[in-house]
């Protein structure tokens, strides 16, 4: 059911945004381009046209007193001093003694770090290393300026970075609820939660408006809509610092908020995380800024910049964006931070140095470990005069000033260390009622929902109670993974939801993650009345989660096969989708009755249950009321479908969402084909890009041993850890691995897939097998390169006189033209294992981006002839 192409853009905001329009609409002025990109015209980072931003004040007036004791502390500061109040570590590369050294301005807790290096520190252990910081900063003994320390933290769905946290939805489901009041009140709670742990400042709200719902950030923006990312910033801003007029403003139970990734991030071309966005400065100012106009009014204090590029100039050193357009054009009278060595990809930086950050505006470096190095090199182009006095200056009145406002100097934490708040029935009542609102129903054949919970329900899916897979990346980990139910104190699966609902009424739910049930599964001897599965992606966070196509479990569709046999059993089908980002599931909702969209709900489950099911009396107990945040494709290659493009014909429109008795829309027989790569074009088979990519996974084998996954930072095998894989960084956090043999035996590691793959097309056009590769030291054993293709099939490509050709410590790119295996016996059309790497010998190497690559044969470093 495509969106009329007679739509203005007004009125499809009006019928789906936060609140009625009245009287006739006129289209709002945005210009945008019809594709990924757009014309990049002749803007360059010196120069643009600022006509089209609008010009903004300050949101607080000037405050003499307050820049008079600013200034007083810069007269009695040293430059060191200042330099140090620039540079911002991570917890688990710095100490309280090298801030009161180094006079450092500003510490953070990365995803997956916590004090002491302890998942489960407690609350009152993240205080204690806060208060030792804090201590610290303000240590004078060595003659220099008291300056309390900031510490930051990724609060981006609650307190997600400790357990026992409230967690909301990620911010695609509280973007379908809304719901800026909502929104505004989970911006209190969390504040309240991050303050007991002596946190003063969250990287929180990220604002970015998505264009290509392939990004792995997708579930980070509230929706595609301008007008909702914008409502909804000035709604959690507001919440995380307090209303800028009040006296507690940023104070006793608020927080420093920060508005987030200036500028641009989410219009990359293909939704490549960290890439580059093309279009013209009109569509970046009023479609991936509008964020902005909603958070900077509020009073936000801080701005992160953004690892992408704009026409080809990396946000991180663009003076015409951080600082004409952002700091003048704007108003912003508070300071930008980077993102994680975001400066090191600036043309001419690395990641110890890079004065053109910080002349482009940059006025607080982000360097987690090279902190030392970049503090002496950006002291000495202090000195020098390649970083000027008044760009020193600027940036550390900038930070002084947010300091002050949040009254850091006067060291006031009501909330610190103080019990019943973190996790508190009120903030979990407050998150359940997002996961409510933020429901989507999609589908719902002679309305099956809600549900009468005094049946047989038989619960289904890997989803369905899984802590870790329904409250997605940012949480308690980096990417979300390696968590498991004992990390979720408090918190209730789906299931668990469904079950409490369904036993109170006199029902029975069933939990079987295979849809298995037979005459013994319910005590009455009955089959099921009805299915709930509850199924979709696998935690990821930033680039880990990129794809390179929209067609949900692509290879394996395993969950496909669920659906099929539950309704070849004569069970109605509610499917419950866990996703962050809209994706092509037309076969599975094909074999659905029911279909929801649940987003990444957090940790209260049971929010899904209260929506599902009427009560006793089969009254409605809650009504479906979210609405869709983005377009839903019709077809895979609908990448990019925002609703004021020409050819926007998506099988749900921006705003769609069915509530009990409507009748439901969308067809049975919803197309199953269609191209998978966009315009027909093959793409890379990516296997391993910062992550395994489904279907493949690594695993590490040895002779006699059951296979090891690797599915968290580290793993080994054997008591004696004859083979490790550890994450380390090549160019970004954790997006290589580190492989180690002992030589104790001979061994593997590998990319396996669950079933063979077919990846025939590749061979057909001339592919070739491509990663990069550090050898760190050279093999001492013969090492080979493998594929296979089931038990009976593989072929071994010797590979040791290829690394010894290698510089050690250095990383290469290493490519292999298909055709060699296949000349070895290798069957492309059943692949089982896309890559091993094996040997009998000590050897160190690292690897990352393995990937198969589309006519990439011809320029193969190693190639073969048959």
């Amino acid at each position: 059911m495509p969106l009329s192409k007679k739509y203005t853009l007004a009125a499809l905001l009006c019928g789906a945004l936060i609140a009625g329009c009245e009287g006739e609409q006129q289209a709002p002025s945005v210009a945008v381009s019809t594709q990924t990109g757009g014309d990049a015209g002749e803007v360059t980072s010196a120069t643009g046209d600022l006509s089209v931003w609008p010009e903004l004040k300050p949101a607080l007036a000037e405050d003499p007193g307050l820049e008079a004791r600013i200034t007083e502390l810069m007269a009695q500061m040293s430059l060191e001093e200042k330099v140090g109040q620039m540079i911002q570590a991570e917890i688990k590369y710095v100490t309280p003694e090298d801030v009161k050294n180094y006079h450092l301005g500003s510490v953070l807790n990365g995803g997956g770090s916590y004090p002491d290096n302890n998942k489960l520190a407690t609350p009152q252990d993240w205080l204690a290393l806060s208060e030792a910081f804090f201590a610290a900063s303000m240590d004078t003994s060595d003659g220099g300026v008291a300056i309390p320390i900031i510490w930051g933290s990724d609060a981006v769905h609650g307190h997600n970075n400790i357990v026992g946290a409230t967690l909301y939805p990620h911010n695609i489901g509280l973007g379908a609820a809304r719901d800026p009041e909502l929104i505004r009140r989970i911006g209190e709670a969390t504040a309240r939660e991050v303050a007991v742990t002596g946190v003063d400042w969250t990287f929180a709200p990220t604002v970015a408006v998505v264009r290509d719902d392939r990004w792995g950030r997708t579930y980070e923006s509230y929706s595609e809509d301008p007008a909702v990312v914008e409502a909804y910033a000035e709604a959690m801003v507001k919440g995380l610092q307090g209303e800028k007029a009040d006296e507690d403003f940023l104070r006793g139970e608020n927080l420093v908020a920060t508005a987030k990734h200036f500028v641009g991030d989410g219009g990359t071309t293909r939704g490549i995380d960290r890439g580059d966005n093309l279009v013209p400065e009109k569509e970046l100012a009023e479609v991936h800024a509008a964020g902005y106009f909603g958070a900077l009014p509020a009073g936000v204090q801080t701005v992160m910049a953004s690892f992408n590029s704009w026409n080809g100039d990396r946000l991180h050193g663009h003076k015409y964006l951080l600082t004409d357009v952002l700091k003048e054009r704007l108003g912003f009278d508070g300071f930008v931070v980077g993102d994680w060595n975001g400066h090191q990809f600036v043309p001419g930086c690395t990641v110890d140095s890079c004065a053109a950050a910080i002349n482009a505006g940059l006025d607080m470096f982000m360097v987690p470990s090279d902190w030392k190095e970049l503090y002496k090199n950006t002291l000495a182009q202090a000195q020098n005069g390649e970083i000027p006095m008044a760009r020193i200056d600027d940036a550390v009145r900038r930070i002084l000033r947010v300091k002050i406002r949040a009254g850091l100097f006067e060291h006031e934490r009501p909330l610190a260390g103080k019990d019943g708040i973190l996790g508190n029935d009120d903030h979990r009542a407050l998150a359940r009622e997002a996961v409510r609102k933020s429901l989507v129903l999609l589908k719902n054949n002679g309305n099956l929902l809600p549900l009468k919970p005094q049946q047989n329900v038989l619960v289904a899916g890997d989803g369905a109670d899984n802590l870790s897979k329904q409250t997605g990346g940012w949480t308690i980990s980096w990417q979300g993974t390696g968590n498991t139910r004992a990390d979720f104190p408090g918190a209730t699966s789906i299931y668990e939801g469904i079950a409490e609902v369904v036993k109170s009424s006199g029902g029975e739910a069933v939990l079987n993650e295979q849809g298995e049930f037979g005459a013994d599964s319910f005590a009455n001897g009955q089959k099921p009345d009805v299915a709930i599965v509850v199924f979709g992606e696998e935690p990821y966070a930033e680039w880990h989660g990129d794809l390179s196509s929209l067609e949900y479990q692509q290879t394996t569709k395993t969950d496909l096969a669920l659906l099929k046999k539950l309704h070849a059993a004569g069970v109605p089908v509610v499917s419950v989708f866990l996703s962050g980002r809209p994706l092509w599931v037309n076969k599975e909702m094909n074999a659905s009755d029911a279909f929801v969209a649940a987003w990444l709900p957090g940790s209260e489950g049971a929010g899904v249950a209260d929506v599902l099911f009427t009560d006793a009396d089969g009254e409605v107990r809650y009504d479906f009321t979210g609405t869709l945040p983005f377009s839903w494709p019709h077809y895979v290659h609908q990448t990019v479908l925002n609703p004021y493009h020409d050819d926007y014909e998506p099988l749900f429109q921006l705003g769609y969402g069915l509530q009990s008795g409507q009748e439901s829309l969308v067809s049975n027989q919803l197309t199953e084909d269609g191209e998978t790569y966009t315009d027909g074009a093959l793409e890379d088979a990516w296997m391993l890009v910062s992550r395994p990519r489904a279907p493949w996974q690594l695993q590490i084998e040895e002779s006699g041993q059951a296979p090891v996954a690797v599915t968290g930072n580290r793993a080994t095998s054997g008591e004696d850890a004859n083979i490790t894989v550890a994450s380390i960084d090549m160019e970004s956090q954790e997006d290589a691995r580190k492989i180690d043999w002992k030589g104790l035996r001979a061994g593997s590691v590998l990319l396996a897939a669950e079933k063979p793959q077919d990846l025939s097309r590749y061979l057909k056009e001339g592919a070739a097998l491509s990663f990069d590769i550090r050898v760190d030291s050279k093999p001492q054993q013969p090492v080979s390169a493998s594929i296979a293709c089931g038990d009976d099939c593989s072929a071994e490509l010797p590979l040791q006189n290829a690394l010894q050709a290698l510089e050690t410590g250095k990383w290469s790119k290493l490519s292999i033209d298909l055709q060699c295996f296949v000349y070895k016996g290798a069957d492309f059309s059943r692949v089982s294992n896309a890559l091993a790497l094996s040997t009998e010998g000590q050897l160190s190497l690292a690897v990352a981006n393995v990937k198969y690559v589309p006519k990439a044969a011809d320029e193969a470093a190693i190639r073969c002839e048959g």
